[in-house]
């Protein structure tokens, strides 16, 4: 399992990339992966992949040198077994507000591999102003790898459209509530990661953030957008 390769880059300093290709498509993750991306986002919360796309997708994936990241829909600790029994290279599970749930996650892991536990990334979502208010006791639990702010579902609960108008920043008080999460991520010695777009990566690296979720749409977006200008459309 490729997810302790990601574990040890971390571990080392270095920043890691996750893309997702948006669509259940091992193709399309693979080709992901042999351009430059070092974990593919399988997102089963919001995509459509089924139990056998995540099995034959991952192998893909770690045929090419990547590792596939299973989002599941919820906390429920069968659905945490059945992905890693299906691959899953790490588990990024959402709406993660208390340690107790944490360390809930973090022990379905162990159950379901006993023997190589070691081998699956755990990132947990941090995705709500509890969670943020809350993050020093997150913070304490051991065997997750990382904390990953979710600005998406941070803006809505915090009133706000989960995504600004393409090429738009995010509301100035989002991203002020992701910059103390990871202020406080960093200061107690852990990986901090968050969703970024190309031009905001520089900004959160420097910020300490080594693990970065990154859309595959907005580079698709602006190359059919040179080729329409060049078109005249």
């Amino acid at each position: 399992m490729n997810g302790a390769k990601l574990r040890d880059r971390l571990a080392k300093g270095e920043a890691v990339t996750m893309f997702t290709p948006h669509h259940a498509s091992s193709g399309l993750a693979v080709r992901l992966v042999e351009l430059g991306a070092d974990a593919i986002f399988v997102d089963c919360e919001h995509g459509t992949w089924s139990f056998d796309d995540v099995r034959v997708t991952a192998q893909a994936i770690r045929g090419a040198g990547g590792a596939a990241i299973v989002r599941p829909h919820s906390h429920e600790r069968p659905l945490l077994i059945r992905y890693l029994n299906a691959g899953a290279d790490g588990l990024m599970v959402p709406m993660v507000d208390t340690a107790d749930q944490a360390r809930a996650i973090v022990d379905a892991v162990r159950y379901a591999c006993p023997a190589d536990h070691e081998k699956r990334l755990i990132i947990a979502m941090i995705e709500t102003p509890r969670a943020i208010d809350d993050i020093d006791s997150l913070l304490a639990v051991e065997g997750i790898d990382v904390f990953f702010i979710g600005p998406g579902d941070l803006s809505q609960n915090m009133g706000y459209p989960p995504a600004p108008p393409f090429g738009q920043p995010r509301p100035q008080a989002v991203m002020e509530r992701v910059d103390l999460a990871v202020g406080k991520i960093r200061a107690a010695g852990k990986i901090a990661g968050t969703l970024v777009t190309s031009d905001e990566l520089p900004f959160w690296l420097e910020r300490g953030v080594k693990y970065f979720y990154i859309h595959s749409d907005p580079f698709l977006r602006i190359g059919l957008a040179g080729i329409k200008k060049l078109l005249g459309r």
